[in-house]
């Protein structure tokens, strides 16, 4: 399994919150984010999910996004995974994902 190794939180807030870059970077994605109980492909999912379920569309949806496209979600399948959570949680919600997921997966 790939290792996830992150330091987001350090180049970003070292210096200002110690604190939260070390529970950004070494236990949300060290720790957390390399449990093998669930593989990479999944956890991005579920990731995705849960920032849309919140209403959170900003820089940190577009890393998960491409994140979930790095390995392995493919454009069908997000565009699946976004209508259906719509129905759960919001159409406006789905629309604000797919305005992003587009130009994640352009290419494709």
């Amino acid at each position: 399994m790939e290792k996830i190794t992150q330091t987001a939180g350090r180049d970003q807030l070292g210096n200002f919150a110690p604190d939260f870059a070390h529970f950004n970077d070494d236990v949300l994605f060290g720790e957390n984010w390399n449990n093998q109980d669930i593989d990479l492909k999944t956890r991005c999912i579920i990731t995705v999910v849960a920032l849309m379920s919140s209403g959170i569309t900003d820089s940190s949806l577009i890393y998960h996004l491409e994140n979930a496209k790095a390995h392995g979600v493919t454009r069908e399948e997000i565009a699946a995974i976004v209508t259906h959570v719509g129905l759960y949680v919001g159409w406006p919600k789905a629309w604000a994902v797919f305005r992003l997921a587009k130009d994640v997966w352009k290419e494709d």
